[in-house]
């Protein structure tokens, strides 16, 4: 039964697309591979300015903790062959701080014949830090590669009714097998990045959208008490918008909670933030105060996640002009 769907939701997508010389890319931040990249890869994200020694190697024994490199890529190029399937076209992956690069990716697009591009972040929620910056980056690989390329970036798709489904079957199975275990009630937690409080201060949309992800998604589960915290800040002087998770521990343990449940509705794969914050940091952190955290599984290869993805570009790619004397 599960194929029959499948293979109707795909027909149904390709019955939908227009043809033409067009591709989807989906944009990602990048993680390093293996371990001896890395201060190479920060400088990258800091746009060359250097981390100070002691974060460089402070980073490296986190991601020695999660294998010695990231599975971002292999995740994202799952989530690009899944959705190359279900629309019946090109789709390609472009990173911003690693291999392979967005102008790398703009290059292979364009000599495969593509003079129009949708552009997918997957950073479902929209912030100056995250999709303006992958803007900033394509728009310049464009610049650079093809100026006559077309782009058609989304900018946000936090609220898409797909994604919500994808992230409340994650959640859905993660809360039975907690309160299987438990044999009770387990609280949960959404947590997406935080970002820095200046961000917001100038009218950044990103933390609006986050706590409207949550809440849809928490309205799917069926959920009426849930907590918002916000996770991974960065290593600088800046204050980063909370409350944090840890804080969040705290007050469950002072309550005399045992149990928490860490479900991430700002990330759709599994990455360092993920694999470490949450895995290692976080689990730890929880023990010491007598608190078990678990965590939902992440969206990965996700069936729903990939049918999400194709239901945003088919929306974006119904509003393209067609070519003269394509059919209607």
């Amino acid at each position: 039964m599960a194929s029959t769907h499948n293979n109707i939701m795909q027909k149904e997508h390709i019955l939908q697309l227009p043809p033409g010389p067009w591709g989807v890319l989906l944009l990602a931040h990048g993680a390093p591979d293996k371990l001896e990249v890395i201060p190479e890869f920060l400088l990258n994200v800091r746009e060359g300015r250097p981390l100070p020694e002691p974060a460089v190697k402070e980073i490296v024994r986190r991601y020695s903790l999660i294998g010695g490199g990231s599975p971002l890529l292999r995740l994202t190029t799952l989530q690009a062959e899944a959705l190359a399937k279900l629309i019946a076209h090109p789709v390609y992956v472009g990173m911003r701080n690693w291999k392979p690069f967005i102008p790398e990716a703009v290059r292979r697009l364009c000599d495969d014949g593509a003079r129009r591009v949708v552009a997918v972040c997957l950073a479902p929620q929209n912030s100056r830090t995250s999709i303006g910056l992958y803007r900033k980056y394509l728009t310049g690989a464009v610049e650079q590669v093809r100026p006559g390329l077309v782009v058609d970036f989304i900018e946000s798709w936090h609220d898409h009714p797909g994604l919500i489904e994808a992230f409340r079957e994650r959640a859905a199975a993660a809360l039975l097998a907690a309160r299987d275990e438990t044999g009770g009630q387990v609280p949960v937690i959404f947590t997406a990045h935080s970002v820095p409080e200046r961000t917001i201060a100038d009218g950044d949309p990103y933390e609006r959208q986050v706590r409207e992800t949550a809440a849809l998604v928490a309205g799917a589960v069926g959920l009426t008490e849930y907590r918002l915290a916000f996770q991974s800040q960065g290593m600088t002087a800046d204050k980063w918008i909370g409350p944090t998770v840890e804080s969040q521990i705290d007050e469950l343990a002072q309550a005399g909670g045992k149990s928490v449940l860490l479900v991430p509705v700002g990330f759709v794969s599994d990455h360092v933030e993920i694999l470490y914050d949450i895995d290692v940091l976080f689990r730890d952190y929880g023990k010491a105060r007598g608190v078990s955290v678990r965590r939902s599984e992440s969206l990965n290869a996700s069936p729903k996640f990939a049918a999400a993805l194709a239901s945003l570009v088919t929306a974006r790619v119904e509003q393209l002009p067609r070519p003269p004397g394509t059919p209607s």
